[in-house]
């Protein structure tokens, strides 16, 4: 698909800038057809400065360049994607993206369960909350209900109930995000765990 440079009077599009692997948008800028054919040639996204009217690549004066690991093209071919390894700092102002975010990865609702997570353990009472309870009673009670729901999850998974099967996936998955908590470490963690085995 090509990209139609000629839909504005600046010949310019915008480009998307997306972390490949965490998928955060960094920063938005404006390509001409120069600028495009640049970052697919240097591997480095390149943009046409609007306000000087020039091509400059990410990171040139910096360092923190924008390696190209892929892009794709709208419905409309009149704005690109790119997926890229930050190496550094994105934003000129030092931040990681140009909205002031840190450029981490998130698991949608399962990082907001362990914000909501640490949140109980800091501020809540164990009268209150089952999960400042547990935190209360230590680790080896919060070890003790993963094996419990552990167990509950092969059981169900042996029989034909769907339901009851993943409502019990559902209190092991909950409960093991509390012994992460726990022993000080984040789903992420254990990703990361994870992709190093897949480079292996």
């Amino acid at each position: 698909m090509n990209i139609n440079f000629d839909k504005n009077p600046d010949h310019l599009v915008p480009a998307i800038i997306q972390d490949a692997e965490t998928r955060r948008v960094l920063m938005l800028g404006y390509q001409n057809k120069e600028a495009f054919e640049r970052s697919l040639t240097l591997k480095k996204v390149t943009f046409f400065s609007r306000s000087k009217q020039r091509l400059w690549t990410k990171g040139e004066e910096s360092g923190h360049f924008l390696e190209l690991i892929d892009y794709k093209i709208d419905c409309d071919q009149d704005t690109i994607l790119y997926y890229v390894k930050p190496h550094g700092p994105t934003c000129h102002k030092g931040d990681d993206t140009c909205w002031e975010e840190k450029n981490e990865t998130h698991f949608g609702f399962l990082s907001l369960l362990e914000n909501t997570i640490e949140d109980r353990k800091n501020n809540s009472s164990s009268e209150t909350s089952y999960v400042a309870s547990l935190f209360e009673k230590g680790i080896n009670k919060i070890a003790q209900k993963v094996g419990e729901e552990a167990v509950e999850t092969v059981i169900e998974a042996k029989d034909d109930d769907d339901d009851l099967f993943l409502n019990e996936s559902a209190d092991l998955l909950f409960h093991y995000l509390i012994l992460l908590k726990a022993k000080g470490f984040q789903l992420n963690d254990v990703v990361e765990v994870l992709k190093k085995r897949d480079k292996k």
